[in-house]
Parts: C-alpha cells; sequence; structure tokens
C-alpha cells in the first residue's frame, strides 16, 4: 500500500505532499490544495493511504483509497 501525507512546513506557511516518506514532491500554499493533490495521487494508485498532518504536526486525518 503506498502512502501519502499532507504536512506543513517548518514555520507553517506552505503544505507539502510527500510520497511514502521520500523527499517532498510539491509544496502548495494552501492546504486544501495539497489535499487535492495528495487524494489524487492515492486514488490513482490504489490501495493507498492518505495521512494529513495539522499545522502541529499531529495526525488530523487518515483516508484509504
Amino acid at each position: 500500500m503506498k502512502q501519502y501525507t499532507v504536512e506543513p512546513n517548518k514555520d507553517a506557511t506552505g503544505w507539502f505532499v510527500k510520497i511514502e516518506g521520500d523527499a517532498p514532491t510539491d509544496l502548495f500554499d494552501a492546504k486544501d490544495a495539497a489535499i487535492e493533490k495528495a487524494e489524487q495521487f492515492a486514488q490513482d494508485n490504489k490501495p493507498s493511504r492518505v495521512t494529513i498532518y495539522d499545522k502541529h504536526n499531529n495526525v488530523e486525518t487518515e483516508r484509504t483509497y
């Protein structure tokens, strides 16, 4: 199962989309845009999981596709 994460950058001014712990693939200004991209990756590569972190780096949500 592929793992995708949406995480804040160091000062929480942007959001990274990461694939299975690799280096971030994209940086987004808006959290919603990062979530949308991670969900698109996950839906295109089922079975997959998206883990979304809040600005304090705590797990907010996990979604499985």
